[in-house]
């Protein structure tokens, strides 16, 4: 008998477990668009407010995600999603990766964002806020330039969540 509840109760353990990462890919999903047109969790971005904006600029011979760490506190604000604004300011296409995993290994509930920016271009990525906390249970994201791995990228740090 003991062992027959045990195993109802594991049973029921991973269909939770299993819907959990179920809800996290219906939250919406990120979305990559323009200004005027682009829109996240039904919400057009000119709404909603930018919470980062990164820029990939030339230092040198140097190629870079700019600024280094960009950092949204989740204490002080609603659940709305986050918008970042990425923009390629360098004179040759650059990619834009964000991630939650540092690794190569891609799970179901691992972010990832990949898109390529040609010179002069601006897009907004909008990440809705329960896809970023089913991503990882750490708080930091990675972004860097995933056409050129030399180039250096930069970490975004979700506080307070």
């Amino acid at each position: 008998m003991a062992r027959m509840i045990l195993s109802i109760f594991l049973g029921l353990v991973f269909i939770v477990a299993g819907a959990s990462v179920s809800f996290a890919h219906q939250a919406g999903g990120v979305e990559v668009g323009d200004l005027e047109t682009g829109s996240v969790v039904g919400t057009p971005f000119k709404e909603l407010g930018v919470d980062g904006e990164l820029f990939a600029i030339e230092i040198g011979n140097m190629k870079v995600w700019y600024p280094p760490v960009t950092v949204v506190d989740f204490k002080s604000r609603t659940g709305r999603p986050v918008v970042l604004k990425v923009t390629n300011n360098s004179t040759a296409e650059h990619g834009f990766f964000l991630t939650a995993d540092q690794g190569e290994f891609t799970a179901p509930t691992v972010l990832n964002v990949k898109l390529v920016l040609k010179p002069g271009e601006t897009k907004y990525i909008g990440i809705p806020t329960s896809d970023l906390f089913y991503a990882t249970s750490a708080n930091t994201f990675v972004y860097k330039c995933h056409l050129h791995p030399t180039h250096v990228g930069g970490k975004f740090v979700a506080l307070g969540r």
